[in-house]
């Protein structure tokens, strides 16, 4: 089973991977990869369409629920499929609709798979149905989570899906959890949920050989080195700030193995607990920031925002990047949305010179990350470009 230049194979240790047959440069894409299933989060509703996660104002509402918004009828027609599985539903409970991302992802998965006879583009070398579900593995405190989520699915979908039995519930929600894609934003905001069955065959290392990004709800997936024929292709399942026991305690947790990449059987020294910084104190320092830029867009106008605040996101900002670039491989998503948070900043309080340093270091994270023409580096060569 192979797409081009990637082909299936058994990662010695790792169970089942994918590895690349041809050499890959820096930056070069690997494969894209369409959504099986995909849901827009509903915090997210109004700021991006339902159907092609575009964020932009001015979006179109659904007329018979008034929740969902596309780009236009184009968008709203391709949508129906999923969005009717809501519509009414949403109507007919009100405030009382409120089914997790996970139960409204499963249900797209559930009315897609009774149209879907025939392997779907997303599934070139692996079949949904094959994603490991590790359900034997799963804790109590998990196990009621899928239940809540499975008498959630029933609540508020039972009308219009046919469901599978209980132990086939318990399997796909444990799959998703475990396969799911988090699609976020060039500043890593969560948009939504998704399963992208080819890109979950790729295993877990700390020293990553690929990143996944998002362009519309498609998954890419690019080199962060340079790679050879042969060798495994790899992305980090966690946030790789955490030293080795940490990391490993989150990767057994959610995945269910331990890691025994180089980072982790050398313990690089780089890492150890005894770092100055702390990662719950970067973790504060991080919500702080983001709740600030928050804070900062939402009111758009500065004198809303009381300057001293955005000089402490900025200050944050500048401490912060000293040990991410530490800690961090060279290209990660963590730094580069650091470096758009604060170059944002600073172009919002007109110190451009300062603004256009630190747009340029994310540029530079991106364009091997992104891709050179990703429309969210359009956008930032524009932020650049504006005096």
């Amino acid at each position: 089973l192979r797409a081009e230049g990637l082909e299936r194979f058994d990662s010695p240790g790792k169970g089942r991977g994918l590895r690349v047959t041809r050499p890959f440069k820096l930056g070069e894409l690997l494969f894209s990869s369409p959504a099986y299933s995909y849901v827009l989060s509903v915090k997210e509703r109004g700021c991006l369409c339902e159907f092609c996660f575009t964020r932009k104002e001015g979006l179109a509402r659904c007329g018979k629920c008034k929740k969902a918004f596309y780009c236009n009828v184009k968008c709203q027609k391709g949508d129906w499929a999923m969005h009717k599985l809501e519509c009414s539903a949403m109507t007919a409970f009100g405030e009382k609709w409120c089914p997790s991302e996970m139960a409204r992802l499963v249900a797209r998965i559930l009315a897609k798979k009774k149209v879907q006879k025939e392997r779907c583009v997303s599934e070139k070398i692996l079949l949904l149905g094959e994603m490991q579900s590790h359900v034997e593995d799963v804790d109590n405190e998990k196990r009621e989570m899928n239940e809540a989520d499975i008498a959630g699915l029933y609540q508020f979908y039972s009308k219009h899906l046919d469901m599978p039995d209980h132990k086939d519930l318990l399997t796909l929600f444990s799959q998703v959890a475990c396969n799911g894609f988090t699609i976020e934003d060039d500043e890593l905001s969560h948009m939504g949920t998704a399963v992208y069955p080819d890109v979950a065959l790729i295993n877990h290392s700390c020293l990553p050989s690929v990143i996944v990004t998002y362009n519309g709800t498609s998954a890419e997936v690019r080199a962060v080195q340079d790679m050879k024929p042969g060798d495994e292709v790899l992305i980090s399942y966690i946030d790789l700030l955490y030293p080795t026991d940490d990391r490993n305690n989150r990767l057994r947790e959610s995945y269910y193995f331990t890691c025994d990449c180089q980072e982790c059987k050398s313990k690089s020294k780089v890492r150890s607990s005894s770092d100055p910084i702390e990662p719950e104190v970067i973790n504060n320092m991080v919500r702080y920031a983001r709740k600030t830029i928050r804070e900062f867009r939402a009111s758009k106008n500065l004198l809303e925002m009381c300057e001293q605040n955005i000089d402490g996101a900025i200050r944050y900002g500048e401490k912060i990047l000293k040990p991410y670039n530490r800690l961090y491989p060279p290209y990660s998503l963590n730094v580069s949305s650091m470096y758009l948070k604060l170059g944002r900043l600073y172009m919002g309080m007109e110190r451009h010179s300062m603004g256009i340093s630190a747009f340029k270091k994310a540029l530079a994270i991106m364009e091997v990350a992104h891709g050179k023409d990703h429309s969210y580096l359009v956008e930032l060569r524009k932020e650049m470009a504006q005096k």
